[in-house]
């Protein structure tokens, strides 16, 4: 067995500094005894300089500190020092491993480590009435901060308790539970998560926000003890400005993302809460629960009146988490569905504030610029030349569709002297042209061939062998049947990892036969072509580089959120098919000018950014770090084909090629193996419990009982751990036997 999966630790945080809040308001204008650090109004002592950000909402805000020491702290005061070197001098706090429960002074307890100031840094609270062992804010500040082991992004969480915080400030500090850095302040700009809680507008901390927004527009100050009655009362009036907050504030802009930052903390906060509400893989109750929940919501609703964008996004988040099918569930491997990493998600957050479009360059300068590195990246990797080109897709489906659109449009250039930019497919070659796949391709080449005007009968399926790959001496039958009948083998379509056996056709003497014939080499790599992310070269990809056009789908083995699909093109002439001069996007003079036209490579012409988070996983993982991520799911594939083999009630159909896993259940009566099959992937899909696959196999597996319906894992998530796979299989398992003893349909 294997260790589980460590991803590489995070790079230090840059010093961002935000500069928005300035001073905390308190109830009635009293100032917390003991905050005697500069720069602050009692509160949170060195943690941040107030409970910034809308404690009402759940939210804090760490601001940047400087360099604050230890020595800046008043002997006997709660204020602790070193609270923002956490390896940076951002915005991070810094905190000590420590179990220990704080005494009630907040002193550290008897045998707790005291290694900051007397009452600080060392000390730890645990808030008994809280499910998440959470800070406790009491009327002046912040009151206990412990260890939150169940929250998804190692943030802070916040009740409104005040059970054990101190009438000066801060009490005690704890270690988040798994990162040196512990508080991700940096993350969005500082925002820190919390629990949300019903506070009272007029008294406690919930005045806070009040005082930020009233001095937002002031430069920072140093404010101390002798601040007057009169500036509460100016924080307590600014309780009725939230323009700031409001819903119909910008992501972006000369403002900043102060609101997007608390929006997103909001939401962030709501998926823990969805996930909380039930651990599974994917919500209890089918169909109808969910359709009950989303109407019982409101959401999709457009009402009279906005709601509270806050309350609004959080019940959004947790709607959500909870009726999600989330692939970052170990238990969720139906699919070439991903989960995402963390930084991909995080550029993409930024790709939604600034909302580029790749239509012109003057809606996407950088944005422009990083598609055309990622291009050129994969492109290499593929084994191409300068001469090639690409562009970011929705996916497979659309990939695949543009490699049979250049085929048909070469061809009927070449063999034919037509124009189908023009004049479309010339009466002459109607019904003539052929597409030759795989029998286990992707549906989308047949569909694509119907949306081209060729029809899907114009696909000849080409025979696989019992591990799914193509055979080479089929489709050169093939090939010389389609001349025999004086038809036109337009295009040639391999595929690297197909859907359910992982397989990989063979690349090179596909090329060559499709070469000979004269027609386009397409080599749909959606799911194998991840593997030219890492280090090591894979001998299955072998060939790929003598294919005219590639699909690549970064949000199946790339761990991209969707979309993130990829065409490339061994000569990016051949994307003529696709130019188009529109004055207002790529005027003539625009580009002999030197700003270059982005509308002649893609289907469409609104288009996200959708490389910046690819650019962004690029450089934080490097391709070593993305060959952990392939050979660890690649070795789950191995394990749990093992464990499947062990069970006793389990056949294992094939050995898994890359991450898929086929296998299916056998009842006592083998006739009744589709049904069963069937029946226990649903029983598990009605109580939450797993998510598995279901295909059925183009032919019966010589050997084996009757039936054609397969179970199917698809291992994606690097974290899954093997003890986790045994637990799934069991619980397959133990479903057919339920199912089985069953009598009638299901």
């Amino acid at each position: 067995m294997s260790e589980e999966f460590q991803p590489d630790p995070p790079a230090e945080a840059g010093p961002d500094a935000l500069t928005d809040g300035t001073v905390a308001a308190l109830a009635e204008g009293q100032i917390c005894a003991g905050a005697s650090t500069p720069g602050l109004v009692g509160s949170v002592g060195q943690v941040a300089h107030d409970i910034e950000a809308d404690v009402l909402r759940g939210i804090l805000r760490a601001e940047p500190l400087g360099a604050l020491t230890k020595t800046d702290a008043q002997p006997g005061s709660t204020l602790f020092g070193d609270a923002n070197s956490c390896h940076t001098e951002a915005e991070l706090l810094r905190v000590e491993p420590s179990g220990a429960v704080a005494s009630a002074s907040g002193a550290p307890a008897s045998g707790a480590p005291a290694s900051g100031v007397p009452g600080g840094v060392g000390s730890v609270a645990k808030d008994g009435d809280s499910a998440t062992e959470a800070m406790q804010v009491g009327p002046c500040g912040v009151g206990a901060v412990a260890k939150d082991c169940d929250s998804a992004t190692e943030a802070m969480q916040v009740e409104l308790s005040g059970a054990d915080a101190q009438p000066d400030g801060v009490d005690v500090v704890a270690k988040d539970c798994d990162t040196d850095c512990d508080i991700e302040a940096e993350v969005l700009r500082g925002v820190l998560r919390a629990e949300p809680f019903d506070a009272d507008l007029t008294t406690g901390p919930a005045l806070s926000i009040a005082a930020n927004r009233a001095f937002a527009s002031a430069e920072p100050s140093v404010q101390d003890s002798s601040a007057s009655s009169a500036q509460a009362s100016s924080a307590l009036s600014a309780l009725s400005d939230l323009s700031a907050f409001e819903a119909a504030a910008l992501a972006s802009g000369p403002s900043g993302t102060g609101t997007l930052a608390l929006y997103l903390a909001d939401v962030l906060d709501g998926l823990d809460r969805g996930r909380a509400d039930w651990p599974g893989p994917l919500p209890p109750g089918g169909p109808a629960a969910v359709r009950d929940a989303v109407a019982a919501s409101g959401f999709g609703l457009l009402p009279e009146r906005g709601a509270d964008p806050f309350e609004t996004l959080s019940s959004l988040g947790r709607l959500l988490a909870w009726g999600a099918a989330d692939p970052g569930h170990p238990d969720c491997a139906a699919h070439l569905h991903c989960p995402t990493l963390a930084v991909s998600v995080a550029a993409e957050a930024a790709v939604a504030a600034l909302n580029q479009s790749l239509d012109s360059w003057d809606q996407s300068p950088a944005a422009g610029e990083i598609e055309a590195g990622v291009v050129r990246t994969l492109t290499r990797a593929a084994g191409y030349a300068d001469s090639s080109a690409g562009v970011l897709t929705s996916g497979g489906t659309e990939s695949n569709l543009m490699g049979l659109l250049l085929a048909r449009d070469d061809v009927l250039r070449r063999r034919f002297d037509a124009d189908p930019d023009l004049d479309g497919i010339p009466p002459f070659a109607v019904g003539r042209l052929r597409v030759l796949a795989s029998d286990q391709a992707h549906f989308s080449v047949a569909r694509n061939a119907a949306f081209l005007g060729l029809g899907e009968r114009c696909v000849i399926p080409v025979a696989s062998d019992l591990d799914g790959r193509m055979l080479p001496e089929a489709l050169a039958e093939a090939l010389d049947a389609v001349a025999d009948r004086d038809e036109v083998a337009m295009a040639v379509v391999g595929t690297a990892g197909t859907t359910d056996f992982g397989a990989f056709d063979p690349l090179e003497p596909l090329a060559k036969l499709a070469t000979r014939h004269g027609a386009w080499f397409h080599v749909d790599a959606a799911y194998g072509g991840g593997l030219l992310l890492g280090t090591e070269p894979d001998a299955r990809l072998h060939g790929l580089a003598a294919a005219d056009s590639v699909t690549l789908d970064l949000h199946k083995l790339g761990w991209q959120p969707v979309p993130a699909g990829t065409f490339l093109v061994k000569n990016a002439a051949s994307l003529r098919t696709l130019e188009k001069r529109v004055a207002y996007l790529n005027a003539v003079d625009d580009e002999q000018a030197g700003y270059p036209s982005l509308l002649g490579r893609s289907l469409r012409t609104t288009r996200r950014a959708d490389a910046v988070k690819a650019a962004a996983a690029f450089q934080a993982l490097g391709r070593a770090g993305f060959q952990r991520l392939l050979d660890r799911c690649q070795e789950l594939a191995r394990y749990a084909a093992e464990a499947v083999r062990r069970h006793p009630e389990l056949e294992l159909t094939a050995e898994p090629q890359l991450t898929t896993v086929l296998f299916r259940y056998l009842p006592p009566d083998p006739r009744d193996a589709d049904r069963v099959n069937g029946a226990l992937r649903r029983r598990l899909l009605e109580a939450g419990r797993a998510v598995l696959g279901r295909t059925e196999l183009a032919r019966e597996r010589p050997g084996t009982p009757p039936g054609r319906v397969r179970l199917k894992l698809t291992l994606l998530n690097p974290h899954t751990t093997e003890p986790q796979i045994d637990a799934l299989v069991a619980a397959v398992g133990a479903a057919g036997g339920a199912v089985s003893a069953r009598s009638g349909p299901s």
